[in-house]
């Protein structure tokens, strides 16, 4: 009897391409993307199948697809790219506790809750006095890289703090707030700028910043507008507006659970 001749190798390199394709699919799930990379999949697959059947001209094709489209897919998943290699260098491998936690799939299922309904009446009642606010919520990709450019903290999420860090004579109000496992981590971080040219005029830089961090991140964030009162929801570098806050609570909760 014959036996595969499979060793430790094989299964390490079985494993890296295995997370390799978590990471892709976690980039692109609920993205036009995840189409794209679907496609993509099936393709690779059928392009193998025709090898191991030795149709050779409709295998030729497909390997000629295969092989010439790769610059053309890092065109297409440009942002999916620079996203994964944010995360990969942004990743603490010094902290063993920060680099198992980038392996979503490895966490226990009960994680501590985010208190959106706190984050939205306070945002709501900010809306109604028109005080502007920024919060950054952190999902998978690590925000070590943006924590460092403000004030570092560890307070619990709640309504009266929220409003308190916002309020326009709080030396802390300028800036974004970042919210990572229901503990405010930072204030007055400062968000990279998105220069996006199809942003409309009369968003201004809190709108500006959201949408550069949520582009460069998987990050969400919630602007509440100093002019209108208007709470935005962004995230993957576009913004919403919901008039009705319980379908931007489960919004939220909905895209933090993925």
């Amino acid at each position: 009897m014959d036996y595969l001749d499979f060793d430790f190798l094989d299964f390490l390199d079985i494993l890296l391409v295995a997370v390799l394709l978590y990471y892709v699919y976690k980039l692109v799930k609920g993205t036009v993307a995840i189409n794209i990379f679907l496609g993509i999949a099936i393709i690779y697959l059928i392009w193998k199948l025709t090898e191991a059947l030795q149709m050779e001209l409709l295998s030729d094709i497909l390997g000629k697809f295969i092989g010439g489209g790769f610059i053309a897919l890092i065109i297409v998943f440009q942002q999916e790219i620079r996203k994964f290699l944010l995360m990969l260098g942004s990743t603490n491998f010094t902290s063993k506790k920060s680099f198992i936690r980038q392996f979503s799939f490895l966490k226990s299922e009960i994680t501590e809750i985010i208190n959106v309904d706190a984050i939205l009446e306070a945002c709501k009642e900010m809306g109604a006095i028109k005080t502007g606010a920024l919060i950054v919520i952190k999902r998978n990709n690590s925000l070590d890289f943006i924590k460092d450019t403000g004030d570092l903290m560890n307070l619990e999420v709640n309504k009266p703090i929220l409003k308190s860090i916002f309020y326009k004579n709080s030396p802390l109000h300028d800036g974004a707030i970042i919210i990572e496992d229901n503990k405010i981590v930072a204030t007055r971080v400062i968000l990279p700028i998105s220069k996006e040219a199809n942003i409309p005029l009369r968003f201004g830089l809190r709108h500006r910043a959201a949408i550069g961090i949520t582009d460069k991140t998987d990050a969400l964030a919630l602007v509440v507008s100093e002019e209108t009162g208007e709470i935005s929801y962004i995230k993957d570098g576009e913004f919403v507006l919901f008039k009705n806050l319980d379908e931007l609570n489960v919004k939220i909760r909905q895209d933090l659970s993925n």
